[in-house]
């Protein structure tokens, strides 16, 4: 299987990547990759309690092929954009 390529930048080993999520959402769990390499993450979890970020949190680092002790958001924690540092 291919990597998937996403819009993002390489850090010290590590990669950030720009994600936005849609929580709430009926169409979730789902992880879709744009034309331009933008990944949409719908969780049907709401954004109460952090409860969507470890949703999208757990999603991403499945999707990504990694523990979800090496996925961590950096930024956006109350945003619907959001940034992960993905540690390989």
């Amino acid at each position: 299987m291919e990597p998937i390529r996403t819009r993002g930048s390489v850090v010290q080993g590590s990669e950030i990547i720009s994600v936005r999520v849609k929580p709430g959402s009926r169409k979730g769990p789902l992880v879709e990759v744009g034309t331009d390499a933008d990944l949409t993450i719908y969780v049907p979890e709401r954004a109460v309690d952090g409860k969507a970020n470890a949703a999208v949190t757990r999603l991403l680092a499945s999707h990504l092929g990694v523990p979800k002790g090496q996925v961590k958001l950096v930024a956006g924690e109350t945003a619907r954009l959001k940034r992960f540092r993905v540690t390989r």
